[in-house]
């Protein structure tokens, strides 16, 4: 697998218009964390470094091709003395296969602070390596992100809300140091954010056979972290039904600050051929 900083390096081929690179996969399609994370490199390209990025909302419009590159036409919405607006659309063959909107605030404001509390999730380095996973298609999966740590909180050391209908808990991390640029950090997290999170919705049905990809995905940027540096993936799957499935993630940091938070709603169609379908699991996108 090529470094993080490898793939979000992308290359700028005209004013507004970035191409992204080529990476061997063992996935059918284009991870989508990919392209979101080279989409936001490209809008972040086009802002001045006062603002900073505070939301994405994105759509996945057609699978992307792993084995072409992606380019990013990038549209300035607006720029305001507070926010900056971009649209960024992800092309390959002259078709979108990726729309996102981005928005970016000023630093320096103040205002009221409050957040929710981190939840027990106990020590991440006690948990098994999904690398190491005994299931042999999980771990074929985690080859394709084997820069990354990503460890399942098992069901027994969870608190669960009775509330909830699906929950669950995942420690990531990049394994290896990343130089101190938070926008880097930003930007790894916007492609690690896709690794687990539909598969929070596989939590009441481990073993129903499934056609599963992301639909779309937003997150809101909180406060300064390190993707280098553990941190908790708190999940939820408030609703799943005609062949859609709603999910919600909290991003808190080991000392209990919550960083982002991230909403995507993802396929998980049972109604299609076998040769279209993959057991839900979890922990698995």
């Amino acid at each position: 697998m090529p470094s993080i900083e490898e793939i979000l390096a992308i290359e700028r081929i005209d004013n507004d218009i970035y191409r992204g690179g080529v990476f061997p996969s063992v996935l059918r399609r284009t991870f989508g964390g990919q392209v979101a994370g080279q989409a936001l490199v490209a809008a972040t390209k086009t802002v001045s470094p006062e603002f900073e990025v505070h939301s994405l909302h994105g759509y996945f419009l057609r699978p992307g091709k792993s084995d072409q590159p992606a380019i990013f036409l990038v549209d300035r919405i607006r720029d305001g003395r507070s926010f900056v607006t971009r649209r960024v659309t992800g092309v390959q063959n002259g078709e979108a296969i990726f729309s996102m909107s981005a928005s970016f605030h000023v630093t320096g404001d103040e205002g009221p602070q409050h957040q929710d509390t981190m939840p027990s999730a106990g020590d991440p380095e006690s948990l098994p390596d999904r690398k190491d996973d005994p299931d042999e298609t999980v771990r074929s999966l985690y080859q394709e992100w084997e820069k990354f740590d990503v460890r399942i909180v098992p069901r027994e050391k969870l608190q669960v809300n009775g509330f909830f209908a699906a929950q669950q808990r995942v420690w990531f991390r990049h394994r290896d140091p990343l130089p101190d640029d938070q926008l880097l950090h930003v930007c790894t997290l916007a492609y690690m954010s896709d690794m687990t999170l539909l598969s929070s919705a596989a939590v009441p049905h481990p073993s129903t056979p499934a056609q599963t990809a992301s639909l779309d995905h937003a997150m809101w940027f909180l406060r300064p972290f390190r993707t280098d540096d553990w941190l908790l993936y708190d999940q939820t799957s408030p609703s799943a039904g005609g062949g859609r499935s709603l999910t919600q993630g909290r991003i808190f940091d080991p000392s209990g600050r919550m960083v982002a938070a991230v909403t995507q709603e993802g396929l998980t169609r049972t109604n299609v051929p076998a040769d279209q379908v993959s057991i839900m699991k979890k922990g698995d996108s």
